[in-house]
């Protein structure tokens, strides 16, 4: 038989929620707010594991038609609404059994009143607050969906399941703040996942 993976969790007293300890593909927990082993992964709103998230994957211009799309490159999309699947589909991270669900099994991409709630028990509200918070979010950056590059170190942005018209909705934290903001979902941004 094979034993199941143990997924290591934090939980927030101040809002009773249970959390994956690290990011997403982090390779560790953070020990400080520029911790580059504690990054992760970089998904495209809606997309699943399948190699885009690397931070040094491949691009491709290609838009896919399916939920799965044939490359393992990161997609770019210059024209609006700047998703990497067209036509768009809003239901592929809504809840563990999403369609396209990147979190292990347990787990799934938060909504947007679960970041909230969590971005609202920090003190202060900022990227202090949130390194200080149970969950130790950091500043991991994100990738550009037209051009593809990566950012890290300056800004914390990760996705939540929620979406906004052709959008999706996101936390945002920088050094002298949190917000909770919309964002095109071929942006590459964080995932914390959160325990079903």
């Amino acid at each position: 038989s094979v034993t199941p993976e143990v997924i290591p969790t934090v939980t927030n007293p101040a809002t009773g929620k249970i959390w994956m300890d690290r990011n997403l593909g982090a390779s560790q927990v953070a020990t400080g707010t520029r911790d580059v082993a504690s990054y992760g992964d970089l998904y495209q709103w809606g997309r699943s594991t399948d190699g885009h998230q690397l931070r040094t994957s491949g691009l491709s211009i290609t838009l896919s038609s399916s939920d799965n799309p044939e490359t393992t490159g990161f997609i770019l999309t210059p024209d609006n609404p700047q998703d990497w699947r067209s036509p768009q589909n809003d239901n592929l991270w809504q809840g563990e059994s999403g369609i396209n669900n990147p979190c292990p099994c347990g787990f799934r991409v938060p909504t947007f009143a679960e970041l909230d709630a969590e971005r609202a028990s920090w003190v202060p509200q900022n990227i202090d607050g949130a390194y200080a918070s149970p969950l130790k979010f950091t500043l991991a950056g994100d990738r550009n969906n037209l051009d593809g590059s990566v950012s890290g170190g300056t800004l914390g942005l990760y996705w939540s399941s929620t979406i906004n018209s052709t959008i999706s909705r996101f936390l945002y934290i920088y050094p002298s703040g949190t917000e909770m903001n919309s964002t095109q979902r071929a942006t590459g941004l964080s995932i914390r996942c959160i325990k079903d």
